[in-house]
């Protein structure tokens, strides 16, 4: 019975005391889904390509080689038809001479010991006297051996000892390559800006008949025309020929043509006084997507013939005008460039296959490649 009245307050103390011992705490598990963990990507920075602090050393090697051009040429005057009149004449006295001298300035660079000068055609066409003035204060009278127009390169003459010559560039331009354009810009000195390769291979800008130009932005100005363009070591990549401007002055887009047109341009006029070119006696057109509709062509590529000259080549080869010419000895054609610099470095008296679309069908055409006139007129025709 004793027994019965104890067993609730055991029960009851065994009760209180666990509430009153001390328990570890309780760890709640984190019911949170662990995220996969992203590594962040590695950048690989590139090291920088560091370049000269300074290019006086490219520019101390090229510039004694760049040389002033100043060109003088007789302008007749026009004369009212009664002052040739004696009888007017002595009253009115002899007026103003018949002729007058026109002045004009550009640059050059002497790419061989023998004295050979390679300028643009513009700066010496129709010169009566050309002055060649070097860094080294020497001057004297240059003749020309030959030009051509079609790239607008000249070579002239001057016979002097010592002379300094700039080495052309034998590796081929990257867009972004510096580069330093060398020349008299506006007469007042030899002058040296810089610039990087901004495009090269430029065509279509209707300034020469043959177009392969670098584009560059180191300032080029009037004056600048038949100057060196330079890497930096001092090696010649481009002869600078003419800027893209709205106001006549210098607005970061110069053109210049390269080193390897240039010499063998310079190489075949001083073999043979002239560049021996192929020619077809066609005008031609780069064929649109305009022009195609307009026309109605069947092919969206390729090159409008828009005329034939009699007795051309092309003519006696049986192709006619409203042909599409599209390929050329096999190989397709891109635009009207693409075929003038490509029919000019075919050899006279070949023979050349090229296919034409007429009536909305092909037909193979072979054609003797003529000799390209030195005068052709208009760029567009070849």
């Amino acid at each position: 019975m004793r027994f019965k009245i104890l067993l609730p307050w055991l029960l009851l103390a065994g009760v209180l005391g666990w509430l009153w011992m001390p328990h570890a705490p309780s760890v709640i598990p984190n019911m949170t889904p662990s995220l996969p963990t992203e590594r962040a990507p590695v950048v690989t920075v590139p090291t920088p390509i560091s370049g000269p602090v300074s290019y006086a050393g490219a520019v101390q090697v090229a510039a004694p080689a760049v040389v002033n051009i100043y060109t003088t040429q007789k302008i007749e005057r026009q004369m009212h038809p009664l002052m040739r009149d004696p009888f007017f004449r002595r009253f009115f006295g002899e007026g103003q001479p018949d002729e007058r001298m026109s002045s004009s300035l550009g640059s050059g660079v002497i790419v061989s010991p023998e004295g050979y000068v390679l300028t643009n055609n513009h700066v010496v066409v129709e010169a009566d006297e050309i002055r060649v003035a070097l860094k080294d204060g020497r001057e004297t009278t240059a003749t020309v051996v030959g030009t051509d127009p079609g790239t607008d390169l000249a070579v002239l003459k001057i016979n002097l000892s010592a002379l300094p010559v700039l080495p052309f560039r034998e590796s081929a331009m990257q867009v972004g390559d510096v580069v330093l354009a060398i020349g008299n810009p506006f007469g007042v000195g030899q002058t040296v800006t810089q610039g990087i390769v901004s495009a090269l291979g430029r065509q279509g800008l209707g300034i020469n008949t043959f177009e392969d130009f670098i584009q560059t932005d180191a300032a080029i100005n009037p004056g600048n025309s038949g100057g060196a363009l330079i890497d930096v070591a001092g090696n010649l990549v481009g002869v600078n020929s003419a800027i893209y401007s709205r106001s006549g002055g210098n607005q970061g887009i110069g053109f210049a043509i390269p080193a390897s047109l240039a010499k063998s341009v310079m190489q075949a006029i001083i073999k043979d006084g002239k560049v021996v070119r192929g020619w077809l006696g066609i005008e031609v057109r780069t064929l649109d997507e305009a022009l195609a509709h307009q026309i109605g062509s069947p092919v969206k590529k390729g090159v409008a013939v828009a005329g034939v000259v009699r007795n051309g080549p092309a003519h006696k080869g049986g192709m006619e005008p409203g042909d599409i010419l599209i390929s050329i000895n096999g190989k397709a054609v891109q635009d009207a460039q693409d075929a003038i610099n490509r029919i000019a470095v075919l050899k006279p008296g070949s023979d050349m296959r090229v296919v034409v679309v007429r009536d909305r069908r092909e037909v193979e055409l072979k054609i003797q490649i003529g000799e390209r006139p030195k005068e052709t007129g208009s760029p567009a025709m070849e």
